[in-house]
């Protein structure tokens, strides 16, 4: 198979600004996964606004927004895009679309209908885009992703951690989180909770610490009321983006992982922190149990005293958090970037074949 793989995203971020980490991390992992796996193929990467030669058997668009024009209208090449989520269709009032919104998301939606095939990373989501897009199912391939290679645990790390903690001013003990801040993640609620039990709470991610952003569009709601509530308090550690290297050695040093999501179309954080060895707590929205299976201990997204009591008993206790560590590494070894490439280039031929 000749596969082209449109690379946009890795070579301009201002393309998709607001997901860089998650669909670069995509993209890059894809790109080497395919190559690596699947040496026979041949790959053209290309970025948009490029000529695709004559011979292309199928172009990937593996990004996907529902308000933005990611997808050509027409393509006279067999073209597969991979679809995240749908998180904003699922939550209209909380991501309202706005009149632009609503015109793209129909250009969107044409575009979406007319692909030959919709990868996605999760049954639930699968689900969402037959829901909201009225696509049958029989078109849709759902392929898990997984946590990058340099996501482990390293041993006798007490002297990198060391290092971690001078360079960015964190105790020996604390919680973490890493993500974005949209209404699916429900951070508002996370900040009060790590409040009430008077922890430390580490936070990864570039837009935790904007300032430049607009304070009256509805999505960026939660990003101001977490930057209100974390203001002042020691107990907030906000540290925007890390360098992966950083990111890892966090995923180590924390006690506890935190991600109780209102809703994911995944949930990647999850499966980089079970392989570092930490403990996680989540809840039971979207696609999460999927995802983290029996490894996590799971609260009620929309209690802030569940979340309390949730990270409250593992932050202070051994026993369970080895037991969830254990877990935590078994659980993770069931989804990598090999089987990733596998499921895919699997669906590239039942696109081919059709």
């Amino acid at each position: 198979m000749n596969i082209a793989l449109d690379i946009t995203p890795l070579k301009n971020s201002k393309s998709i600004a607001h997901r860089v980490r998650g669909t670069g991390f995509y993209i890059e992992n894809l790109k080497r996964s395919l190559l690596q796996y699947f040496p026979n193929n041949k790959y053209t990467l290309f970025i948009r606004g490029q000529k695709l030669p004559k011979d292309i058997d199928l172009v990937h668009y593996p990004y996907f927004e529902p308000f933005f024009l990611t997808l050509p209208v027409f393509s006279k090449y067999k073209t597969v895009v991979t679809v995240h989520d749908l998180t904003p269709l699922v939550f209209p009032k909380e991501f309202p679309k706005g009149v632009k919104g609503k015109v793209k998301w129909e250009i969107q939606k044409r575009a979406l209908k007319r692909v030959d095939g919709i990868i996605t990373d999760s049954v639930s989501s699968k689900n969402d885009i037959v829901k909201h897009v009225g696509i049958s199912a029989n078109k849709i391939y759902m392929v898990y992703l997984a946590a990058g290679e340099e996501f482990k645990k390293i041993q006798n790390s007490k002297v990198k951690s060391q290092k971690l903690q001078d360079k960015y001013g964190i105790p020996d003990r604390f919680v973490l989180y890493v993500g974005d801040v949209t209404w699916n993640k429900n951070l508002p609620r996370l900040v009060e909770a790590i409040k009430r039990i008077n922890l430390t709470l580490v936070m990864v991610g570039s837009a935790l610490v904007q300032k430049e952003f607009d304070r009256l569009n509805p999505w960026n709601q939660d990003l101001l009321e977490v930057q209100k509530l974390a203001e002042g308090d020691k107990r907030i550690i906000r540290l925007g983006f890390v360098p992966q290297e950083d990111l890892v050695l966090l995923y180590n040093t924390a006690t506890v992982f935190a991600m109780p999501s209102l809703y994911e179309g995944f949930g990647l954080p999850i499966l980089e922190a079970m392989s570092c060895g930490c403990p996680v707590v989540t809840a039971k929205e979207g696609s999460i149990q999927e995802v983290a299976g029996d490894a996590a201990y799971y609260v009620s997204a929309y209690d802030t005293n569940s979340i309390a009591d949730g990270i409250r008993e593992i932050f202070f206790n051994q026993k369970l958090q080895k037991q969830l560590s254990q877990k935590g590494f078994m659980q993770e070894k069931k989804f990598s970037w090999k089987k990733t490439a596998e499921d895919t280039v699997r669906a590239y031929e039942r696109i081919l074949e059709k």
